[in-house]
Formats: structure tokens, C-alpha cells, sequence
């Protein structure tokens, strides 16, 4: 898979990169979470922008005729860099416990190794599916709330805790069925 510039350098592969750099202010932010309470909030804004420039990236590509191979990459990339700060941030401050961290790096992980493998088998990057996003926004909504002090033992917020979970395991099910199809298709050929 061969990346030119002109294709790399297009509106929703900027709002991309942008999201990706958010990385190091989320990061950096952290360092007075408990400190300073305005913090929590600024760090609510950051991840509402981030989840913007995620929705607006993915909309201007499919409106501009912009969807690339370098936006297929980068795109889950920077979601997956943003998410994991944020998460690591908190599981270190004791607000996530670290299974759940480890649930979310570890599918994260392994989605990202097993896509480049197929990549390297079928010569493409598969796109995000459908219950990845969905498992994504979830895990968005968790830290969110949790970045609003919400109480843990809620309804609300155990029920959109556990549904995380069962989101992160269904969404990885369903990236390993469509590898292995994607698969299968390619040894038909």
C-alpha cells in the first residue's frame, strides 16, 4: 500500500491529526485532575472536541470524496491514541479500575495487529465497522461521565459502564469475523 501526499493532506485527514495531537494536551491536563477541579472540566471539553472532529472527519470524507487509505489508518489510530490517554489517565487516578483499561488496550491492541496483518494479506485497510464505532462512542460516554464525578453506583452509569464491556468484547468478535472473511475471500482469488 503505497501513501501519496496529495491524498494524506485532505480536510478529514487533518481533523485526524488533530485529534491525534489532542493526545498531549488530554495527557498533560491530568497532571492537576486532582488539583484542580476546573480541570475535570476543561478535560470534558477536550474529549467533546475530540469526539466533534471524530464525527466531522468522517462525514467530510464520505461528503468530499476525500475516504483514503492514509484516513482508514489514521483515523482509528488517532481514536485509539485519544481514548487510551484519557483512560490511562484515569485508571491511574483509581477512577477506572484496571481491568477495564486493560480490556479496552488489549482489544485496541489487537485490532490494530490484526489489522495490519490482513492489510499485509489482502493488500487494503479494512474500514471501521459499525459496532467498533459503537463500542468507541460507549467507552466515550464512561469517561465522560466519569470525568463529571458521576456516581459509580448510579443506574445510569453502571448501565452504560457494563454495556462498554459487553460493547468492547462484541465489536472485537466482530472485527476477527470480518478479518477472517476478508480472508478466506482473498485465498478464493
Amino acid at each position: 500500500m503505497k501513501i501519496n501526499s496529495k491524498e494524506f493532506l485532505t480536510v478529514s485527514n487533518l481533523l485526524s491529526l488533530l485529534r491525534l495531537l489532542l493526545a498531549i494536551p488530554l495527557w498533560l491536563l491530568f497532571d492537576e485532575f486532582n488539583l484542580n477541579p476546573a480541570v475535570k472540566y476543561w478535560l470534558f471539553a477536550l474529549c467533546l472536541f475530540a469526539a466533534l472532529t471524530d464525527v466531522l472527519d468522517g462525514y467530510l470524507a464520505r461528503k468530499l470524496n476525500q475516504v483514503t487509505e492514509s484516513g482508514k489508518i489514521i483515523d482509528p489510530l488517532a481514536d485509539k491514541i485519544a481514548m487510551a490517554v484519557v483512560v490511562i489517565r484515569l485508571a491511574m487516578y483509581g477512577e477506572l479500575p484496571a481491568y477495564y483499561l486493560g480490556l479496552i488496550i488489549g482489544r485496541d491492541l489487537l485490532i490494530f495487529f490484526g489489522g495490519i496483518y490482513v492489510t499485509s494479506k489482502i493488500g487494503k485497510v479494512l474500514p471501521s465497522n459499525i459496532l467498533g464505532k459503537a463500542a468507541v462512542f460507549i467507552i466515550g460516554i464512561v469517561v465522560l461521565l466519569t470525568l463529571l464525578q458521576i456516581d459509580k453506583s448510579s443506574t445510569i452509569y453502571s448501565s452504560v459502564y457494563y454495556f462498554s464491556i459487553v460493547m468492547i468484547i462484541l465489536s472485537f468478535i466482530a472485527y476477527v469475523v470480518r478479518a477472517i472473511e476478508y480472508l478466506n475471500r482473498k485465498k478464493l482469488v
